[in-house]
């Protein structure tokens, strides 16, 4: 029986409430109610905040996106890794800007491009959308989506190496190896357990005759947006541009002092070219194919501002309850009862708080990371503690988020498949790290 007929209600719901009657319990007796109940007012105001913080760069990225597209640049992208989306979300056209979006979101997770990769991903649920045929439900393509999202597949996790290096570790890079083999884990987790429950529903995948419906519904926009291709001079200009840049990069290195000392100098200072080179080329691409890159640029940011105010409700309902969570000390109660024995299978017992909040709390569990790092850079605990960040994502915070921008209120497995991605990225992480701690 597909599970269109048995309404029971989704796994966010229990796990919602019990997060809040937890902490109301545990306040009552370690003397924290005045705590978390200004904890509950912080947090609805700060996810609020943060919706409203979306919006520049969904705007900017949302924006950039539809010249890409324009351009023709994203049906490129997907024909050169078509075989292993086309395994991935067979539920998907091909050339659907579903696909694109996707694409540009697991690029951007995997540079550790957060600011890009949160736009692409709202961009990629908005898109799966028009393909669902129960709409409120999310569909076998919009789980698996959201289970590679929160396994968090990421080649340099810089924000962590940032930090070691800040706080004076010995070799900050180290983590790079067990990181990357700790998220490939997860992930290859996550897409098994997704993988495994839409075998069992296979009546929500969409028909070819919705998707065929749907495809038809959706422009495509380098066949119909009017292009105007530059001038001779235009393209000079443009060549001449692109010229300048390669150009300018043996010039900057000369002008840094030479060639970094190492590769971690080299990642460290290539980081900060990621971002305007994105924003750079796929524009120059866009123009040079002719594309009104200013109109089609802000046509496509209208959608920013729309998206934002959608996802307010739903992080304001998560932020709430992950932070009278935290306020509560049921973090440090759990931690006292379990760290005894997490501490026998190399899990050191002040990495527990940091492993329950990853899941829940993106900027709680680097602030707890961050503090474990500074406290004892070049410990166990610390190397841990940094693998935990790189290996697994935030994962209540991108389901309240992906999802909230649909209007999608029965999850189904989308829960389950993020957090065994999440157990199998911790564990991981413990693993590799006693393995590469010297």
């Amino acid at each position: 029986m597909s599970d269109n007929t048995k309404k029971h209600p989704a796994a966010i719901n229990a796990i919602w409430f019990y997060m809040i009657i937890i902490s109301i319990l545990v306040a009552a007796y370690t003397g924290q109610m005045k705590a978390v109940g200004d904890a509950s007012f912080n947090s609805a105001k700060a996810a609020v905040t943060l919706a409203l913080g979306l919006i520049g760069g969904m705007a900017l990225w949302l924006g950039i996106m539809k010249v890409a597209e324009a351009a023709g640049l994203m049906n490129a992208i997907s024909r050169g890794i078509r075989p292993v989306m086309r395994w991935l979300f067979p539920e998907i056209p091909q050339d659907h800007p579903a696909m694109h979006a996707i694409i540009m979101n697991m690029a951007a997770n995997m540079l550790g491009l957060g600011s890009a990769a949160t736009p692409m991903g709202l961009k990629a649920m908005s898109e799966l959308d028009k393909l669902n045929p129960n709409k409120g439900t999310a569909t076998n393509a919009m789980c698996l989506f959201l289970a590679i999202n929160t396994s968090s597949v990421t080649l340099l996790p810089l924000g962590v190496i940032t930090i070691r290096a800040a706080a004076g570790a010995s070799n900050p890079g180290s983590i790079i190896i067990p990181g990357l083999l700790a998220s490939i884990c997860s992930t290859a987790v996550a897409i098994t357990v997704a993988k495994f429950f839409a075998k069992r529903y296979k009546d929500e995948i969409v028909s070819s005759e919705i998707a065929n419906t749907e495809e038809e519904k959706t422009e495509t926009p380098s066949q119909n947006i009017e292009k105007c291709p530059p001038s001779t001079f235009g393209k000079i200009v443009a060549w001449t541009a692109i010229a300048a840049f390669f150009i300018a990069i043996p010039y900057s290195i000369i002008n840094a002092g030479g060639l970094p000392n190492n590769f971690l100098d080299c990642v460290t200072t290539s980081s900060v070219w990621l971002i305007p080179l994105l924003i750079g080329a796929l524009l120059m691409g866009g123009y040079l194919c002719g594309v009104s890159v200013y109109e089609t640029a802000t046509e496509g940011a209208k959608e920013g501002f729309q998206t934002a105010v959608r996802i307010i409700p739903f992080l304001v309902a998560i932020f709430v309850a992950i932070g009278m969570l935290r306020a509560s000390g049921a973090l440090e109660l759990f931690t006292s009862l379990v760290g005894p024995y997490t501490n026998m299978v190399g899990m050191p017992a002040e990495c527990v708080p940091h492993a329950l909040l990853r899941p829940l709390s993106g900027v709680g569990a680097f602030g707890y990371m961050s503090e474990i790092v500074n406290n004892a850079p070049d410990s166990l605990a610390s190397f841990v503690s940094s693998i935990i960040q790189g290996s697994t994502d935030t994962t209540l915070y991108v389901l309240a988020l992906y999802f909230g921008s649909v209007n999608i209120r029965r999850t189904r497995y989308a829960l389950t498949a993020g957090l065994a991605a999440d157990a199998a990225g911790i564990t991981a992480a413990v693993f590799f790290a006693n393995l590469f701690f010297a």
